[in-house]
């Protein structure tokens, strides 16, 4: 804690938990601005399968990070968290509290306490992971990951072969694991962060993915996807809900499949997301109905 007067408070939870409502809440009893750190929404083209906040909700509350970068555009983890804390310098002369809002765990480790500078491999390794990665699939390359860093591989989304190929290097290039070496000390921030973490019981949370699936179906998922055919090979567009529907178009798999496929990574990435904020007991938790008791939380705790 510093003693400047400024808070950062960080909603987090798994997908589907309901973070965007109750932020939108709390940063309205607050007069405040959200900033989003869920890395799937930074993308203006893709919105369905990303379940970014509606026009309704984006009227409500000012969002920052929403919508703002191209799906061809690069980006990483460390732009982030430059551009956030510059942002922070400009919010924190209106507002005494902001809130961060998302499920990226990597994303608001970043804003809140700094990534680590690690070394770059050399070309080399470099090429030969992202060949094994190319010629032998996503699987052969969570198995090294697997082997060299079960406690990241706990933690970490497996489906984003950036982030495995990420671990690996540093695991070849240092000999130590990336999960040892991440966050070995917090940079100083000038202000303060407070965390909150929303979940629900397993059955409801698993029941509100599979009732958000069907909805983003409903809402045309699937002809998004279709629309991003001539750019699958891109990062951005490497997601649960997307890879299943290109299946899907690719006559790999049926429709019906392909959503039950979704409803089921989904789920897993719920779980990981948890593993990712339980690791820590920075987090002060709730479920997303006790707004009151987050908000006497808060009214305590940011003064």
């Amino acid at each position: 804690m510093t003693s400047s007067g400024k808070y950062l408070v960080v909603i987090a939870g798994p997908t589907a938990v309901g973070k965007t409502d109750v932020a939108i809440q709390l940063a309205k009893k607050w007069n405040t601005e959200i900033i989003s750190a869920d890395s799937r929404q930074f993308y203006s083209e893709i919105s369905i399968g990303t379940a970014k906040p509606d026009q309704h909700q984006l009227e409500q509350v000012k969002h920052h990070f929403v919508g703002q970068l191209s799906i061809s555009d690069y980006f990483n983890v460390s732009k982030y968290e430059n551009e956030v804390l510059l942002l922070l310098n400009t919010l924190f002369e209106n507002h005494d509290l902001v809130f961060i809002v998302g499920g990226s765990g990597l994303y608001l480790d970043a804003v809140c306490r700094g990534i680590d500078d690690f070394p770059d491999p050399e070309p080399e390794l470099r090429n030969n992971l992202k060949t094994v990665y190319q010629e032998k699939g996503i699987e052969e390359i969570q198995k090294m990951l697997l082997q060299l860093d079960p406690e990241y591989y706990s933690c970490v989304d497996l489906q984003n072969p950036n982030r495995i190929l990420r671990a690996l290097e540093v695991c070849h290039t240092t000999g130590k694991k990336f999960s040892e070496l991440r966050l070995n000390s917090s940079k100083e921030r000038n202000f303060n962060c407070i965390k909150i973490g929303l979940n629900l019981p397993r059955p409801e949370l698993f029941a509100r993915i599979e009732s958000r699936v069907d909805q983003m179906i409903s809402n045309g998922l699937v002809a998004e996807v279709e629309n991003m055919l001539p750019f699958r090979h891109l990062n951005s567009l490497n997601t649960v809900g997307y890879k299943e529907i290109f299946d899907f178009l690719d006559s790999k798999t049926t429709l019906e499949q392909a959503i039950i496929n979704i409803k089921t990574n989904t789920r897993r990435y719920a779980k990981r997301q948890l593993t990712w904020f339980k690791r820590t007991d920075e987090y002060n938790w709730f479920e997303p109905t006790q707004l009151n008791e987050i908000a006497n939380y808060l009214a305590v705790n940011c003064r």
